[in-house]
């Protein structure tokens, strides 16, 4: 049986921990996954952040001619556009294994694997222990057994995040089943390319888990857009003679509806990975959701294991991931002096049409907390660089701590609200009070950045 100092399981942000610090180690890195490098490379950040960019650029067309200008129609070329993107993942995630291959103490598992034992792991015919582990194997997505599933022909027609984007054909029609970031941000994709788009949501709005404000905007903008339906539960799916996909859902009032598409796209959140580890076979506990339990130092309930990512992270957001992964580095490194993780102020986006960016309390937390606060809210519409936008629909809104003056959330609805976001979360990151932010620093005019300004001083502090 072959021990190793170190075992990784996973080779997304897991694989960004073993560098030059480790060479005197031997370490085994365990990914079963069909391309190496983890979610965030091949199927989830960067891939859909390079499908969003072209659709911002087809979806521009409508609001170019409300400033006077003719950009003709819109065209996509599905091939073209999916082959640049995976014309440069595809090469990176190869050059990043062969690359591991080439260490000489990494020894590389491309097979699945489930403990036996304490820090005993099965990686096919083989057996290895460890000193040391880290869980980081990630999530995959949720895909509930509906009704119809099992027939072959609707299965082939029936797509996640994780093989949507590698289509043969651009679609004519589209069903997408959730109300999540996934099913926002390929709504405005496939939309934007020419796809008929209809969103199939069980609630009421959304993005429900968003600022109420955010969510509600958000949620008349994109119904614009696209055929949305809320309030709908999935009853089944069935091939149809024009071999296209009926979906069949039913209303809060018992009403059912078919909605007829050539492919449908199941966005209801990812699972974590650590059901397929037997983790309890180490004595490694998970959440009832099926997180691994991990302390501040990311380490789970059994010493010498640590975990990370969407594994043990309720946020499953690759900068949380590659947080936690520095966290864990310095603590395998330095087990005498541990440092803990910092999950204070956790920013999040939506790339769709429009951005979606926000940090901290929701309004409802802070009521729900007992909090006392005050709220801003400034329209992009009422600053220099959003009258030349001719921008009617987006808007800033901060809470706040009246007696400590600090920001307690920020809600960003708009074009660039990702980058217009991050003097907020480095405010709050550094415990700076918002009237030193408002007025101890210049404000470029005419900039959209005092969209920001403005929300800031609207703060009755």
């Amino acid at each position: 049986m072959r021990h190793f100092d170190l075992c990784v399981i996973g080779s997304g942000s897991g694989n960004s921990i073993i560098d030059e610090s480790f060479d005197d180690l031997s370490v085994a890195l365990v990914d079963k996954g069909e391309r190496f490098g983890g979610t965030c490379l091949n199927v989830g950040c960067i891939p859909t952040k390079m499908f969003v960019h072209p659709a911002d650029l087809a979806s521009s067309v409508e609001h170019a001619k409300r400033v006077g200008v003719d950009l003709g129609a819109a065209s996509a070329d599905w091939p073209a556009i999916r082959d640049r993107v995976f014309g440069r993942i595809d090469p990176i995630s190869e050059g990043g294994e062969e690359w591991r291959r080439s260490n000489r103490n990494v020894t590389l598992y491309r097979e699945a694997a489930h403990f036996v034992g304490p820090k005993r792991l099965r990686i096919g015919d083989e057996t290895i222990t460890a000193d040391r582990f880290v869980l980081a194997g990630g999530s995959r997505p949720q895909v509930p057994d509906y009704p119809g599933l099992d027939d072959p022909d609707v299965a082939a027609r029936v797509h996640t995040s994780d093989d949507i984007m590698r289509l043969e054909a651009l679609p004519a029609s589209l069903v997408i089943i959730g109300g999540g970031f996934v099913a926002a941000e390929f709504a405005h994709i496939f939309s934007a390319f020419g796809t008929k788009v209809t969103v199939l949501q069980r609630s009421e709005v959304m993005l429900r888990k968003e600022d109420a404000d955010i969510a509600a905007a958000f949620t008349e903008q994109l119904a614009s857009r696209v055929h949305l339906r809320l309030k709908q539960q999935i009853v089944g799916l069935e091939m149809t003679e024009r071999d296209t996909v009926i979906v069949e859902s039913v209303d809060a009032k018992g009403i059912h509806y078919d909605f007829e598409c050539e492919r449908v796209l199941v966005a209801l959140g990812r699972i974590p990975n650590g059901d397929l580890l037997n983790l309890a076979a180490t004595g490694v506990e998970t959440h009832d959701d099926g997180r691994v339990k991990v302390d501040e130092y990311q380490q789970t309930t059994v010493k010498g294991i640590f975990a990370l990512g969407d594994m043990s992270s309720a946020a499953q957001l690759k900068h949380v991931a590659n947080h936690e992964a520095r966290v864990v580095q310095h603590n395998l490194l330095h087990p005498r002096r541990m440092i803990a993780a910092d999950h204070r102020f956790i920013p999040h986006a939506v790339f769709s049409d429009p951005q979606i960016a926000s940090v901290g309390l929701t309004e409802a937390e802070a009521k729900e907390r007992g909090k006392q606060y005050v709220t801003a809210r400034q329209n992009y519409g009422d600053v220099a660089y959003g009258w030349a936008m001719e921008d009617t629909d987006h808007f800033v809104k901060l809470i706040a701590d009246p007696k400590t003056k600090r920001l307690l959330g920020a809600h960003l609805l708009g074009p660039e609200a990702t980058t217009l976001i991050q003097p907020l979360i480095q405010a709050m990151s550094f415990d700076l009070d918002v009237p030193s932010m408002a007025r101890g620093q210049y404000w470029i005019h005419p900039a959209l950045t005092e969209v920001v300004e403005n929300a800031l001083l609207g703060l009755k502090l």
